[in-house]
This record gives structure tokens, sequence and C-alpha cells, in this order.
């Protein structure tokens, strides 16, 4: 077959757009072809969702083009956003493509830095985020994004705080510093209707929500409000907080939540002056957690002073900017979003209906 453009269409035809799974031809997201001289140039439009991925979108499909077009000197891919509405989830009607927990068996071990850190790393790669915290007794993220800032109402509508062109939402924006909530089941399942049903998070590629540690109330509310896309657990290394962790992921497994990750935190330590490691809690517990429970593992976050500074002076953004730690983090991000595009991929596409008008 000759090379131009019907052939380039051909090849195109079984890559499928990582965030429905159907092939991004039959899609229309094939936005431009050039051929001339043995050179192929490619334009795809890929909606947000997958915006961490895209030098690996780019590159994937550049290597398919090449094993489908022998003799092609020379392929060029680019993206472009492609827009596509977020269906409304849940009987909040909240207007997201995946929702994920972020959560732990216990405290202490670092899950809302964790939350943090994910939301903004998919918001600084691209994506359309929101972070709504959800641990309504302890929250921390307003102290982790140093921000002060109070919700407004506009027409009936609560409008999120943003940090970092980040939709962010917590108690800890309503409740004065110091003071304590004291609410029984009922009312936090109230809470957390409002916070989703009646906040202007706008079209959302991601919601991640930082859930209160432990096994309470909160992941049952959750489960009947929303089809939650699923969990991401944090655990540090050793024995005693992984039986926690086995815990949490039995919890969400319970109500019906997939556990799309495990995340070990405080992983061993550097030092600074030497540069030796140190196992501080152990070595590789989450790992082998992760194995053991037939969890995906995300990734480790070592014990690293500057993430403890960052994150006490309100700047925990600050670290994707830290040599140390930014290479972990980024790292936890890109396999979470690819291990969703995995699953949506691998799921059979819905057929397209085509409807006839009088």
């Amino acid at each position: 077959m000759p090379l131009n453009e019907e052939a380039v269409l051909k090849a195109l035809d079984s890559f499928a757009d990582p965030e429905t799974g159907r092939s991004v031809v039959q899609l229309g997201q094939v936005r431009q072809i050039r051929v001339a001289d043995g050179r192929v140039a490619v334009t795809l439009g890929l909606t947000t969702f997958s915006a961490p991925l895209w030098n690996e979108l780019k590159a994937e499909v550049a290597t398919q083009l090449r094993e489908r077009l022998p003799g092609t000197l020379e392929v060029t891919v680019a993206i472009e956003e492609y827009l596509r509405p977020a269906e409304r989830m849940g009987e909040v009607g909240l207007p997201a493509k995946s929702v994920i927990a972020v959560g732990a068996g216990k405290g202490g071990v670092g899950k809302s830095t964790i939350a943090v850190a994910l939301a903004y790393g998919l918001r600084r790669a691209g994506a359309r985020v929101g972070l709504m915290d959800a641990d309504v007794y302890g929250p921390s993220v307003p102290h982790l994004l140093g921000s002060h800032a109070k919700p407004v109402l506009v027409e009936g509508r609560i409008q999120p705080v943003f940090v970092d062109g980040m939709a962010v939402l917590s108690m800890g924006f309503l409740v004065p510093p110091g003071e304590a909530v004291i609410w029984r089941g009922p009312m936090l399942h109230q809470a957390l209707t409002q916070f989703l049903r009646d906040t202007e998070w706008g079209e959302l590629d991601y919601l991640i929500v930082d859930m209160p540690p432990g096994t309470g109330d909160v992941a049952i509310s959750l489960s009947q409000l929303l089809p939650l896309t699923g969990a991401v657990v944090v655990g540090t290394p050793q024995d005693l907080a992984l039986l926690d962790v086995a815990k949490a992921i039995a919890m969400f497994r319970k109500v019906n939540i997939d556990v799309l990750g495990m995340v070990e935190n405080m992983s061993h330590f550097i030092c600074p002056n030497c540069h030796t490691r140190h196992d501080i809690f152990g070595s590789g517990g989450a790992r082998r957690k992760a194995a053991e429970l037939d969890v995906p593992f995300l990734g480790e976050v070592p014990l690293n002073m500057q993430l403890r500074v960052y994150g006490d002076e309100g700047r925990l953004t600050a670290s994707f900017d830290d040599p140390h730690v930014a290479p972990h983090l980024e790292a936890i991000v890109v396999k979470l979003v690819r291990n969703l595009v995995a699953r949506r991929r691998q799921q059979r596409p819905l057929p397209t209906l085509t409807v006839l008008q009088r």
C-alpha cells in the first residue's frame, strides 16, 4: 500500500484513546496527517486525563507507525488537547472522570502529604484536578498548601479555594484554628454530600480525596455517593504499620472500592553528609505486602528532611522542584495514570449508536 493519508489512518486505527479505550480514528481524534518524501507527521487530540503520559504516548504512536508503515524514513507525533466533557458521577452529579481516595490504616504515615503530592503532580502534568480533604476531624490539606482562604457561596454553590490552579476544599478552611469538629456519622455524611454535590468543582479529570486514617464512616459514605475509581493506600515499611495497611485494603474491598495501588512512604533515608542509605523503618515492606495482597505497587518516597520542611512551611508543592524528592513523586503519578489507562484500554469499548433524526 502506498504511503499516503489513508495508509496512516489504517495504521492508527488500532491505537486506543487512553481515556475511553476506543480507536482514536473512530473517535475523530486524528487532527492532522502530513505525508511527504517518506516522512510522516501526525497530530492527535487527547484529553488531559492522560496528560502525564503524553510523552510516552507520542513514542507509542511513533513506534506503531514505523512498524506498520515499512520504509518510512521519519515519524513525528504531536499531541493537542481534545475536549471531552466529564459525565456526571453518582447521585451528587460530580463532573469528574476519575475519583481517587487516598487512605491509610493509621495516622502518622504521611497520607495527606501523599494525597496533596498526587493531586499537585497530576495538575502539574496538565490534568484538571480537584482536591477534597475528607479528613473532617483532622484536616491537614490547608496547612500543607499554605492557604488560609475562605470558600464563599455564589448562588447557593460553594466556590472552592484555588491553589496553583487546583480546586481545593477542606473543613480546615471553614473551622477556626484550634477548634474541634465533633460530629457523628450522619452529620459527616451530610458534610461530604455538600462538599461533592454543592461545590463548583468545574470539569475535572481527577478528584483526589484525602481520607481520614483508619476504617471509619467516610469510605462507606463515599461508596454510597459516588462510583469511585479506586483507592491508593499509603504505608510505611515496618511490619507493625503494614498490619494496618492490610486492614485499610480490606475495608476498601468490603465497600467495593478497587485498590489502585500502594505507596511506601518514609521508605529510606539518604544521609546528606555521607550519602549512605539507611533503612530506618526496614526496607521494601510495602512492596512485599502489595505483592502478597495482589495490589499494584506505585512507588516509594524517601524519609527526607526537606520534604518535611516544605510541608511545615505550607509549601509542599515546592517538593516537585527538589531533585531528591521530585523523581519519586513524579514516578508515582505516572505509574498511577499508566495503570488507569491500561485498565480502560482493557475494558470492552461500548458500541457507538447512531441516532436517526426524523
